[in-house]
């Protein structure tokens, strides 16, 4: 594959909230672009970088060793002024000046959003989805959502230990502001008594009737899995429920920015390397304002127009499953 006469130089850069896997798609992007005899740049620090015009040119050194890595090498930073069209014609404008005809931008809503936003201004853009909270529609995974999960089971299954020796009943809060795939494939894989999440308003009496439930049945401890974007937060849920008689102290622990560290799986490495060649690819071949993801096996294109349109959730069929195996 050669590369079209308007694609000789493509800028790579990481934006929003960074996710484990984000450095196999830069390592993706930049050597398959070296493969095609294209010119590669860095863009650091994010949209804020594009609009500074902090690039560099990337060679193959410049990514070995980033593998295993998790955040991101390119850094990034969220910009209030490239939500403003003078912002993104100022990026436009230090995209001319550079050479680079073309860009892959990896990262969560808002990154494909603004990458959407550029798409439309006539730049050639391919997003590529990395976001913990698997909350982007068009794909069955984002990047870094297996590595995120892994971090939060191990995290529960540590937790177990300390609430099983004290009786008590741990509500521990996962990130989902939006989306509650997390809590709930943690509720299913770490065996929690009950998963909350954004999508299902669950009472606050129901809560306490299946933590007591736990303790009348004998349970020595009781794992509650909250989604951030459930309608009370873990510390104000914990305080509630101090004041009914449910047979269990509560305690919280809040895993936070925890959950978007560490190494990345052998499944977001594969997946992250994956869509960083589909992106270079798709580009060469004159797609663009697409974004890849990931559809049962396969790599697919999905126009960005359509991603920044809808939301994914989580799977209520899997939290129905989460329920029944609680008993």
């Amino acid at each position: 594959m050669t590369p079209t006469p308007s694609i000789r130089t493509i800028g790579v850069l990481t934006s929003g909230g960074d996710a484990p896997g984000m450095n196999a798609s830069i390592r993706a992007v930049v050597r398959t672009g070296l493969a095609h005899n294209l010119r590669v740049m860095g863009i650091y620090n994010g949209y804020e970088g594009l609009i500074n015009g902090e690039f560099r040119e990337m060679g193959p050194r410049d990514v070995g060793g980033i593998l295993q890595h998790g955040g991101t090498i390119l850094r990034t930073r969220r910009s209030a002024l490239f939500k403003e069209k003078r912002g993104r014609r100022e990026a436009i404008r230090r995209m001319n000046e550079s050479g680079i005809d073309a860009l892959v931008i990896i990262g969560g809503d808002g990154s494909l959003r603004g990458a959407y936003a550029l798409s439309q201004e006539g730049v050639p853009v391919i997003g590529i989805p990395a976001s913990i909270d698997n909350d982007i529609w068009g794909t069955h995974m984002s990047v870094g959502v297996d590595t995120a999960l892994n971090t939060i089971m191990e995290a529960v299954d540590k937790l177990r230990d300390t609430a099983s020796s004290h009786n008590r009943a741990f509500l521990i809060e996962t990130m989902g502001r939006g989306c509650g795939y997390l809590a709930v494939m943690a509720g299913i894989t770490c065996g929690a008594e009950m998963v909350l999440i954004p999508e299902v308003d669950v009472p606050l009496e129901e809560v306490a009737t299946a933590i007591e439930d736990a303790y009348r049945r004998g349970k020595t401890h009781a794992i509650i899995i909250v989604a951030e974007g459930y309608r009370m937060g873990a510390q104000e849920l914990s305080q509630a429920l101090e004041e009914m008689d449910i047979g269990f102290h509560t305690r919280v622990t809040i895993l936070g920015h925890i959950q978007r560290g560490g190494r990345p799986t052998a499944f977001d490495r594969l997946l992250a390397s994956r869509m960083g060649k589909r992106a270079v690819e798709a580009l060469i071949a004159g797609e663009h304002g697409m974004m890849t993801g990931l559809q049962g096996r396969q790599i697919t294109l999905i126009p960005l127009s359509q991603v920044v349109e809808k939301n994914r959730s989580a799977n209520l069929e899997y939290f129905e499953m989460a329920k029944m195996l609680a008993r």
